[in-house]
């Protein structure tokens, strides 16, 4: 279902697009003897430094079922670390505590400077057509800052891009590194980009400056530091076939993990992105650039694992995608943004020939939880 105006999509002569091909060097994987190298990998690092390893957690499916994998199933004693970005759903937060609990492991929380980013969603929604630059960067980077701190050289992240993406492909290493760190997680904008954007932005003439201090949770870690610790940051997906429809029933059923409603997405799809307040005007804003959003999305996936038709796939896509987002209210009152101003610039991203009319656009309905969201 993904078309053309998807980022760094390519079509083979058979019309095949790149992360279908990528599903098929999946398939060919030897699965057990990538578990086999996995065991052998975290030997060399059990019990001789604080901790086995990081693990990246944001009390979503994915970094969930990583944290319950590797606590129950190798035995590790990991360090929890999220980087908290205030936009945390209700839910997300009691299925983070529930799983921090039953699991019984340590665990590091770093909450950012909420003023910082309102800012940088400026910014970045102006620069990119994306509200969540302060999240990629922190998320990635924060815990391997804290890695470095901590003396512990292994980093565990969940799933492999190449589920979704032709960055990489199943056949080569993904190891979640500053080079993939610069090719799609930072936008294409530096920690030090960021700092001259926001210093040099009029609408915040008159505030305080921001310094390189106030960017530091946003800044990957010296290459050299990284060098010393002879850090490795890797997937478990590289090691084990990722599948999150059958992994979210078992953090459900061995976890209590609640799946929550999402803007833009059926009921049946509870698991996916439950965690951001924002979720949907991200998803939206996506819609606006590239003319498709996490429906599309979502029903690539299991038609490429044979759970949906394409003619199924084409009614949700119709009935779900593309509304505007309840949420977008908030977002809008956080940034003093008129509606008007938001598709002013949002609709200057959109990738030709895909065009947006917000006029057409039906509202979607509100969350449950919006009500209980911070006004300020």
């Amino acid at each position: 279902m993904m078309p053309e105006t998807q980022e760094i999509i390519s079509f083979d002569a058979a019309g095949v697009c790149g992360a279908c091909r990528n599903m098929e060097l999946k398939e060919a994987v030897d699965w057990a003897g990538k578990e086999r190298e996995f065991a052998a990998l975290l030997e060399r690092y059990r019990g001789k430094y604080p901790y086995d390893c990081v693990i990246p957690f944001s009390g979503g499916k994915d970094s969930t079922y990583t944290a319950y994998t590797l606590v129950r199933t190798y035995g590790l004693k990991p360090l929890i670390v999220s980087f908290d970005h205030h936009l945390l759903r209700p839910r997300v937060i009691q299925n983070r505590e529930r799983t921090l609990r039953q699991l019984g492991v340590d665990y590091l929380g770093f909450s950012a400077d909420w003023q910082l980013v309102k800012r940088m969603m400026r910014i970045s929604l102006e620069r990119k057509g994306d509200i969540l630059w302060y999240q990629h960067c922190g998320i990635f980077a924060y815990p391997m800052q804290i890695a470095v701190k901590f003396g512990v050289p292994m980093m565990i992240w969940g799933e492999r891009s190449s589920e979704y993406t032709s960055y990489y492909g199943f056949e080569e290493e993904e190891e979640v590194d500053e080079r993939r760190f610069n090719m799609f997680i930072n936008l294409g904008i530096t920690a030090e980009d960021m700092l001259g954007m926001l210093n040099e932005h009029p609408l915040f003439r008159g505030l305080p400056a921001v310094t390189a201090r106030d960017m530091g949770p946003y800044t990957y870690p010296k290459r050299a530091d990284l060098k010393t610790l002879q850090c490795r940051s890797i997937c478990l997906g590289s090691y084990v076939p990722w599948d999150v429809k059958a992994h979210t029933e078992v953090i459900k059923r061995e976890l209590a993990w609640e799946g929550d409603d999402v803007e833009g997405v059926p009921p049946e799809y509870s698991y996916e992105k439950v965690e951001d307040m924002l979720q949907g005007v991200q998803d939206y804003l996506k819609f606006i650039k590239r003319g498709y959003g996490r429906m599309t999305h979502l029903a690539s996936i299991d038609i490429r694992n044979g759970r949906l038709t394409r003619e199924k796939a084409l009614a949700m896509i119709e009935e779900w995608e593309g509304l505007r987002p309840a949420s977008l209210d908030i977002f809008l009152q956080w940034l003093g943004m008129s509606e008007e101003e938001f598709y002013a610039v949002a609709t200057r991203h959109a990738v030709s020939p895909w065009r947006h009319d917000p006029a057409t656009t039906k509202r979607g309905p509100e969350l449950w939880d919006q009500p209980l969201w911070p006004t300020i």
